[in-house]
């Protein structure tokens, strides 16, 4: 059985970061070691003051850095660095396990020569609106795939969608492929994945590896997350300008408020027409973002140390 660890940037978590810890623990495959990159030491010792973990530590490995260092691709790369298994998965803090066979059913994505990464579905979870529970099911179906250059003429950009929301990497591809981007806003998923593809690789969507995790967004916070998917992708013309997001965009919005008419719920689609509104004209400001002063590029930017 491959040795697995996990590897979670934390920055501020909250209690529902040690239901996700202790559900880690209690695997069918058990982790060798759940390595935290963790951001400002202050707010982890708040949260573990106290608990088993802080008095035991178990298997948990904490590096500890500042905000100005933290990076999305190369704070990924240095926690890879701190581990020796042959597979590790990616996750964020706020996904949390559906249940004891996440690990054991992300190595079955894994199987054969193929598939360089395995992603996971993405549950909502109990708060979400039911336009994000619709996100999650346009995103994450019940069915499992594996996704080859074969399929770039079929799925275009979705051919490289991977999230480390919840992933699984092989480590020896990982190091033939040179890893993350080591300078990333964001996207940093997306743009191994399409270098892997490109490689002759596969990336596993295994539906049956299921973790918890959704966002109710304000407008305001969509337009900001968007904002750096837009300067993500000008940062990176070789992947996405070959395989433009904008259609799926629109397929999306159609798709949902499609879905909100069947279930009789017409009083949400005016929100979910403005969010929409508000995530392409971040999108757009985004991907035009070096004609744009730098004091607005910060104002409209939710990773300011990207800029510093």
């Amino acid at each position: 059985m491959e040795k697995v660890d996990v590897i979670i940037p934390v920055y501020k978590p909250d209690r529902g970061f040690l239901t996700m810890v202790e559900k880690l623990l209690a695997q069918t495959v058990p982790v060798n070691r759940i390595i935290l990159m963790n951001t400002e030491q202050k707010y982890l010792d708040r949260l573990l003051y106290g608990t088993t973990l802080e008095r035991e530590h178990h298997n948990i490995t904490v590096k500890h850095l500042s905000k100005r260092e933290f990076d999305h691709g190369r704070t990924r790369n240095q926690g890879v660095k701190l581990s020796d298994a042959e597979v590790f998965v990616m996750m964020t803090q706020d996904a949390v396990p559906a249940d004891e066979y996440l690990v054991e059913r992300l190595l079955e994505g894994l199987r054969g020569e193929k598939a360089a990464v395995a992603y996971a579905r993405q549950l909502p979870g109990r708060d979400s609106s039911e336009a994000e529970r619709y996100t999650r099911q346009f995103n994450y179906p019940a069915e499992s795939r594996l996704k080859t250059k074969a399929d770039l003429p079929e799925l275009g950009i979705k051919t490289f969608f991977c999230s480390n929301v919840c992933a699984a990497y092989k480590r020896d591809i990982f190091d033939e492929l040179g890893g993350f981007v080591n300078r990333a806003i964001f996207n940093e998923d997306m743009l191994y994945a399409a270098k892997a593809v490109e490689a002759g690789f596969g990336i596993a969507y295994a539906a049956q590896a299921k973790v918890y995790h959704s966002h109710n967004y304000t407008y305001r916070q969509q337009f900001r997350r968007n904002f750096d998917l837009g300067v993500s992708q000008a940062d990176h013309p070789e992947v996405f300008a070959a395989y433009p997001s904008e259609s799926e965009g629109i397929r999306l919005v159609k798709s949902t408020a499609a879905h909100l008419r069947e279930k009789g719920m017409y009083s949400k689609i005016p929100g979910v027409m403005i969010q929409s509104g508000f995530k392409y004209m971040g999108y757009l400001m985004g991907k035009r973002y070096r004609r744009l002063p730098r004091r607005l590029v910060l104002a409209c930017s939710s990773n300011k140390e990207y800029w510093r």
